[in-house]
């Protein structure tokens, strides 16, 4: 099982998370490539960290939003959706090359990461950019989803992922973030979530139900308050249970 982290999301001289400490702990690195976050000296930095480590590094893709950090829905023609993504790969790509490795696989971020799970136009916009790009590149997404169902259609690698601690929605969607619930808190819960993704392919929803959630990567946010340490207790958790490694 892969543990993936959004990490190089700070700006500039402000920094979000600990990126580097994160690094010791995920098999997969979802960077900001400059969109919603990230900077060209960040996605330097974090791509030879990673590489340093052998963590797999991914193009964390995202709307065209610095200010609202890429979580805001934006309305993009095809074209322009399919190369501001097709952008963002080629930029991290660089920053891999002078660290000696690669782009590994693409994952959307926040308001894109949604809307392209369920929106037909956006999810073949992020797939006609990993066609441009390589179509040999999997796409990290919600199992299920439009954008799973779309980018299998077109030959590409769907790659489901699970979050350990975000809220699911019965139908299988995550909680809005403007809702209360759309964060677990509490670490044990955390670690019992990843677990049970990991070996049962299932989540309980917000109302108690459970339902199926077919993964082979499990997210921490890197932003999540004490994501260190609940990344660090989730990876034990799942050595525990399946043998931990990059999907790709």
């Amino acid at each position: 099982m892969d543990l993936n982290a959004d990490l190089g999301e700070g700006f500039g001289a402000w920094r979000l998370g600990d990126d580097e400490a994160l690094l010791d702990i995920v098999t997969s690195a979802n960077v900001a490539c400059g969109f919603h976050a990230g900077d060209p000296s960040t996605m330097h930095r974090v791509c030879r960290a990673a590489a340093e480590r052998g963590v797999a590094v991914g193009a964390q893709v995202g709307y065209r939003d610095l200010a609202g950090f890429g979580r805001r829905r934006i309305d993009y023609a095809f074209g322009e959706l399919r190369d501001d993504v097709l952008y963002q790969i080629g930029a991290l790509e660089a920053f891999c090359r002078a660290a000696g490795d690669r782009v590994r696989y693409v994952k959307p971020h926040g308001a894109l990461y949604n809307t392209a799970a369920i929106d037909q136009g956006q999810a073949d916009a992020v797939v006609a950019a990993i066609l441009a790009y390589d179509s040999a590149l999997p796409v990290l997404c919600q199992p299920g989803s439009v954008l799973h169902r779309q980018a299998e259609a077109a030959g590409l690698t769907a790659v489901g992922e699970g979050f350990a601690d975000r809220g699911y929605l019965p139908d299988g969607r995550l909680v809005p973030r403007s809702r209360p619930d759309a964060l677990v808190h509490d670490p044990a819960a955390v670690v019992e979530r990843a677990a049970r993704m990991a070996v049962d392919g299932e989540v309980v929803a917000v109302d108690g139900s459970v339902i199926a959630c077919p993964v082979r990567s499990i997210c921490v946010h890197g932003d999540t308050p004490g994501a260190v340490e609940l990344a660090r207790a989730v990876r034990t958790g799942l050595a525990r249970r399946s043998t931990v490694g990059a999907f790709a």
